[in-house]
């Protein structure tokens, strides 16, 4: 079976679709910034977001001979690079006097920000590679 015939979950489709998600609460939090905001909706976003990704996890866990070795090779780099990007965003948010529960929500969707894209990158290369081996059940 060619790579291109291997089965594969929707990784790509609902990485983007959490970012997304991500992407709506951002706006809609900086669109009130500095004033009061309204976190109700920038927290369901969130959740919604953070849905899709544990989905995600979920549904890749589950991919027989899938190349983790190749994904967390390239994965874990890509988490260094993203989470200092994610940093440098935290630092201009506290530079500008974001506090409170909009500096909370933001900060979380900035993990999920620095979690997923990696995994994104992880995904993109691993579903190319040679699926490993199947480990042989415990006696």
């Amino acid at each position: 079976m060619s790579d291109a015939d291997r089965p594969m979950p929707p990784v790509t489709q609902l990485g983007m679709a959490s970012l997304a998600l991500i992407l709506a609460g951002g706006i809609y939090l900086a669109a009130h910034l500095p004033q009061h905001v309204p976190l109700g909706p920038a927290i369901a976003l969130l959740a919604a977001s953070v849905l899709v990704l544990a989905v995600n996890v979920g549904l890749l866990l589950r991919v027989p001979g899938f190349a983790w070795t190749r994904f967390f090779a390239v994965a874990r780099w890509s988490l260094l690079a993203y989470t200092i990007i994610a940093g440098l965003i935290e630092y201009a948010f506290l530079q500008n006097d974001v506090k409170g529960g909009a500096l909370v929500v933001l900060t979380l969707s900035l993990v999920v920000f620095a979690v997923h894209v990696p995994m994104l990158i992880g995904f993109t290369v691993a579903r190319y590679a040679d699926p490993e081996p199947a480990t042989p059940a415990s006696a």
